[in-house]
């Protein structure tokens, strides 16, 4: 039996993360979950929330956007369009960003429900990595 898991978090554009850590707490649809090495199989819907993965003591921070989680005994692989490391978010470009996503929004008119749907999802990922940036402040 393994007593670490390996964390791997996909974008599109690249692996964000790959570590073997000895525990993951993911934002799950359902509410947080706790992930640990041997854990029974599970594939879970990820929503945009903050990550957390505890290696040798210390706590690693990161936001992750909205996706899909695959859990084996020694693996965990999370699927999703954004992602980003606590220490590379910059709280006033994400403040800016959520704020003009905001207004759009707000705006509505002319707004086609996919256009109101990616704005969402962009609030819902900015107000994340600021959770991520701002933990244990």
């Amino acid at each position: 039996m393994s007593d670490t898991l390996k964390l791997e978090i996909v974008t599109p554009e690249a692996v964000i993360y790959s570590e073997d850590v000895d525990m993951v707490t993911l934002p799950g649809s359902e509410g947080e979950a706790g992930i640990y090495p041997n854990h029974a199989p599970l594939m879970t819907k990820v929503k945009a929330g903050e990550l957390i993965a505890k290696k040798d003591g210390a706590e690693e921070i990161l936001a992750v956007g909205e996706g899909f989680a695959e859990i084996t005994g020694d693996h965990v692989a999370i699927l999703t369009d954004n992602a980003i490391g606590s220490d590379a978010i910059d709280e006033a470009v994400v403040e800016e960003a959520r704020a003009k996503a905001q207004k759009r929004l707000d705006e509505g008119g002319d707004i086609s429900e996919d256009e109101a749907k990616a704005l969402a999802q962009a609030i819902l990922y900015s107000q994340a990595q600021l959770k991520a940036k701002r933990h244990r402040r």
